[in-house]
């Protein structure tokens, strides 16, 4: 895959977020998770594409690592969203696998970038 499938991968996957998030009931316990997961769901693709415009190798890696974490924070949320059973099931189920091939994906391209260095 390359660097602008990653990005329209991304961006695919924040729509979908926000569209799942935007069918949640509300409450008060899907309203904090559900605006949690937007935040960190969203900011992948928005930071994956800041990283893809670094300034230097050293920038590169820093915002890769921020990739990570947002991947990481998301898969979080999807998880409890899971476990309270908030949400489309299937279309939950299919975040939570995205989000964690997303984040094998970051996790990757952060060690193999480190070791170039």
């Amino acid at each position: 895959m390359n660097r602008k499938e990653l990005e329209e991968r991304t961006k695919a996957f924040a729509l979908r977020i926000a569209r799942f998030v935007g069918e949640l009931p509300r409450n008060k316990v899907s309203d904090v998770l559900g605006h949690q997961l937007l935040r960190a769901g969203t900011s992948i693709g928005a930071n994956y594409r800041e990283a893809n415009r670094a300034e230097s190798r050293g920038d590169f890696i820093h915002k890769i690592a921020i990739v990570e974490k947002e991947a990481s924070e998301t898969q979080y949320w999807l998880e409890l969203l899971e476990e309270l059973e908030l949400g489309n099931p299937n279309e939950r189920r299919w975040l939570l696998q995205e989000s964690e091939e997303l984040l094998a994906i970051f996790t990757s391209i952060g060690k193999t970038v480190k070791q170039r260095k």
